[in-house]
């Protein structure tokens, strides 16, 4: 059965010498894993098009007796090469990825976390990576799971519940506007660490980078 849709590439890994397992992000299936069968060729069709938080439209087979499904062909949208020739950007970008598979399911419809993670790669394409663009993405991510902090309950101050309302209900550009204070942003970064380790059961890889 061939399917076709668009999706933001999360990683990839070699399977065999010639072949590829790349893993999408896409709104009408959520995480999903398919292989790529000679893309490591020099000649392959799939030269340059495979790569880390590209956005692409493709058709893939799905396979019956596995997640690990068929890709077939590819039409890239976008590359965002920005993100891989910086390393504050890249581990953004990586980071965010990390969390969004903690707190997904595979194959499961994820249209609002698709739009969130491609609306956090363009904004580090196109303004300086800090670590409140990284805290709004938490502050997203766990609204659109369900795992919103009751903001009433917590002991963060006034000024930092506020700031924390505004990050996780506007926009991208409503959130780079918003000016937080170093301390604000402490004590958001520390609230969120203890908070999504409590809800996830751990703290997903690369945080501490992506918020130096």
């Amino acid at each position: 059965m061939i399917e076709s849709g668009s999706g933001l590439i999360l990683r990839t890994r070699p399977l065999t010498e010639t072949s590829l397992i790349v893993h999408w992000l896409t709104p009408e299936w959520g995480r999903l894993a398919t292989v790529a069968k000679g893309a490591r060729r020099h000649k392959s069709p799939f030269q340059g098009k495979l790569d880390l938080f590209y956005q692409a439209d493709f058709s893939f087979a799905r396979s019956r007796r596995s997640e690990l499904h068929t890709l077939r062909e590819i039409n890239l949208r976008e590359t965002r090469a920005a993100i891989r020739q910086d390393l504050r950007r890249l581990q953004q970008a990586a980071y965010a990825t990390a969390l969004v598979e903690d707190a997904t399911e595979t194959e499961t419809p994820l249209p609002e976390i698709y739009e969130l993670l491609r609306g956090l790669l363009d904004c580090l394409c196109a303004v300086e990576p800090t670590a409140q663009l990284i805290l709004a993405f938490e502050l997203k991510i766990l609204a659109e799971t369900g795992l919103q902090p009751d903001w009433e309950e917590t002991r963060l101050l006034p000024g930092t519940q506020k700031a924390a309302a505004v990050l996780t209900e506007g926009d991208w550009a409503t959130g780079q506007r918003l000016k937080l204070t170093p301390a604000q942003t402490a004590e958001l970064g520390q609230f969120l660490h203890g908070f999504i380790i409590f809800n996830l059961g751990r703290l997903p890889r690369g945080r501490a980078a992506a918020l130096n």
